[in-house]
C-alpha cells in the first residue's frame, strides 16, 4: 500500500498578468495563509513554505484582514523567482521526484507522474521542459538509460525498453508516433482482465538508448495539438501520455529474475475559463472537452479519497462509493495509476497572479484530496519465474525435511509419491523451466534486434 505523493510547484508571473499578490515565506514555526509544506527537508526545498494571500483593494473579504487557507503536501517547489534562495530548478525537481521513478522501474513497480493545473501554469514546462532546460519526462528517460548502461557494463542484466506516445484530443485517442493513416486517429480503449486498460493498435517502439527516445519524443511533440489562447501562446489542446515499458532479466544467485514495469508520464491540458482564454469556435469546443475530462479526474480523485478514508476507519459506517473511471478516456487509461497497481506522483502547478486566485485555490484543493488516495503497487514478476522461485522454495523445504528424517510431512501432499521422488520431480521441473525461460529471453532479444534494424530502415517522418 502506498499513498499518492503530491507536490506543488509555483511558476513565475506572466508578463500579461496583474501584479503578484501571493507572497512566499520561510516560516520556521508559524503558518500563514496558503501553506505549502514538505515533510522532507532537502536543500532548496521548503521545510515550511507559506503562500500569503493579500486581498486586493475592492476585493471581497473584511477590509485590512488576510484570509488564511492551509494545505500540506509532500513536496513544494518555488520556481517563481530565479533570484530567490528558495528557487527550485528543473534539475532539483528531477532529483526530488524523478529519481524515485527510475528506482521504482528497476525494482519492478509501475509508476506514474502527472502534472495538474490551469492553462499556462507550467505543466508542459515541468513535464517536457524547453530546449536546453529539460523537464521530468526527458530526464527520467535519460536517467533510466544511464542506469541501464551502468548495469550492462558489468553484464549484470539484459533489458528491453519500448515506448509509446498518445494524445487524447476531444475525447479521442491519437497515436503521436505512427505515420499518417486511418489507424492514427480515434483509437479504441480496451480493458485486459489482468493488465487493465490499454489502447488497441497503439504503436510501440523499441529503443536502445536515450537518443532513440529523444528522437521519438521530438517527433511526437511536433504532432501534438497546440494553439494560442488568451492565456497561453502555445496552449496544449490535448492530454498527452508518454509510456515506457521496461523489462529486465538477469540471474540472481543462479535464480532467473524477470520484471516488467510501465511508466506513464502524463502532460495534462489545463483547465480553463472561456472568458479568460477568449476561446471561441474550435478552441471553445476543445476547452469544453478538456474541462469535462478534468472534472471527471477530480471526481475520480474525490471518490478514491473517500474510499481510502473509509478503509482507514473500519469502525465507521461504510458508504457506497462509485469511482467513475469510464466517464472519460483520460481517467479510464489512468485507472491503474489512480488507486491501482502503481506508485504515483501528482504535481500541482499554480500561478502566483491575483487574477488566477480562483483556479489556484481549486488546484490546491484537488491536490489536497489526491494525497489521500491509497494505491496498491506490486512487483510485476514474470509468471514462469515466479513458479521457478516457488518450486525452489518447495525443494529447499523438502531437503530440510529429508535431512530431519521427517517422512510424516508427506501426508499432506496431494500425491502418493515418496519425498525423494517429489524432490527429483521438482528439481527436474525447475531445470526445464529455467532452460525454457533462458531460451525464450535470448530468442526475444534476437527478434528485437532484427526489428530495430527494420525500424531504422523505415524511419518515421513527422505526421502531416
Amino acid at each position: 500500500m502506498a499513498s499518492v505523493k503530491v507536490a506543488v510547484r509555483v511558476r513565475p508571473l506572466n508578463r500579461s498578468c496583474a501584479p503578484n499578490i501571493l507572497e512566499f515565506h520561510r516560516m520556521p514555526t508559524e503558518i500563514a495563509l496558503f501553506l505549502v509544506a514538505t515533510k522532507i527537508k532537502k536543500e532548496g526545498l521548503w521545510e515550511t513554505g507559506a503562500l500569503k494571500d493579500k486581498i486586493p483593494e475592492g476585493g471581497s473579504g473584511d477590509s485590512g484582514r488576510e484570509r488564511t487557507k492551509t494545505f500540506t503536501y509532500d513536496f513544494s517547489f518555488y520556481s517563481a523567482d530565479t533570484k530567490s534562495p528558495d528557487y527550485v530548478s528543473q534539475e532539483m525537481v528531477f532529483k526530488t521526484l524523478g529519481t524515485d521513478v527510475v528506482k521504482s522501474a528497476f525494482e519492478g513497480y509501475n509508476a506514474c507522474v502527472f502534472a495538474y493545473g490551469q492553462t499556462g501554469s507550467g505543466k508542459s514546462y515541468t513535464m517536457m521542459g524547453n530546449s536546453g532546460d529539460s523537464g521530468l519526462i526527458p530526464r527520467i528517460c535519460e536517467g533510466l538509460f544511464s542506469r541501464i548502461s551502468e548495469t550492462t557494463r558489468w553484464d549484470e542484466a539484459s533489458f528491453r525498453t519500448e515506448v509509446s506516445y498518445l494524445e487524447i484530443y476531444n475525447e479521442r485517442v491519437r497515436d503521436l508516433l505512427r505515420r499518417k493513416s486511418s489507424k492514427t486517429f480515434n483509437l479504441r480503449v480496451r480493458e485486459h482482465p489482468k493488465e487493465g486498460p490499454y489502447v488497441e493498435d497503439l504503436s510501440k517502439h523499441l529503443v536502445q538508448n536515450y537518443g532513440d527516445v529523444e528522437e521519438l519524443m521530438d517527433a511526437g511533440n511536433i504532432n501534438r495539438t497546440t494553439a494560442a489562447t488568451g492565456m497561453n501562446d502555445v496552449s496544449s489542446r490535448s492530454h498527452a501520455i508518454f509510456t515506457i515499458k521496461f523489462t529486465q532479466a538477469k540471474f540472481d544467485s543462479e535464480m532467473p529474475c524477470e520484471t516488467v514495469s510501465k511508466i506513464h508520464l502524463v502532460d495534462l491540458a489545463g483547465s480553463e475559463r472561456a472568458d479568460a482564454t477568449g476561446a471561441t469556435g474550435v478552441r471553445l469546443k476543445e476547452g469544453g472537452n478538456i474541462n469535462k475530462s478534468l472534472v471527471t479526474l477530480g471526481n475520480v480523485i474525490s471518490a478514491l479519497a473517500d474510499l481510502s478514508q473509509d478503509a482507514a476507519n473500519p469502525s465507521a459506517k461504510k458508504k457506497q462509493v462509485f469511482v467513475p473511471y469510464r466517464d472519460s478516456v483520460l481517467t479510464w487509461l489512468l485507472k491503474d495509476s489512480l488507486g491501482g497497481n502503481s506508485k504515483t506522483i501528482m504535481i500541482a502547478t499554480i500561478s502566483p497572479a491575483d487574477v488566477n486566485y480562483g483556479e489556484t485555490l481549486s488546484t490546491l484543493r484537488y491536490a489536497n484530496r489526491a494525497k489521500n488516495i491509497i494505491n496498491k503497487p506490486t512487483i510485476n514478476e514474470d509468471a514462469n519465474v515466479k513458479l521457478i522461485r516457488e518450486l525452489r522454495a518447495e525443494i529447499a523445504r523438502l531437503k530440510t525435511l529429508l535431512a530431519q528424517g521427517n517422512q510424516i510431512a508427506l501426508l499432506d501432499s496431494p500425491t502418493a509419491l515418496s519425498m525423494e521422488e517429489k524432490l527429483q520431480q521438482n528439481e527436474a521441473r525447475v531445470q526445464e523451466l529455467t532452460k525454457e525461460w533462458t531460451n525464450k529471453w535470448n530468442e526475444t532479444q534476437n527478434i528485437l534486434k532484427t526489428k530495430m534494424v527494420i525500424d531504422r530502415t523505415f524511419a518515421m517522418p513527422p505526421i502531416g
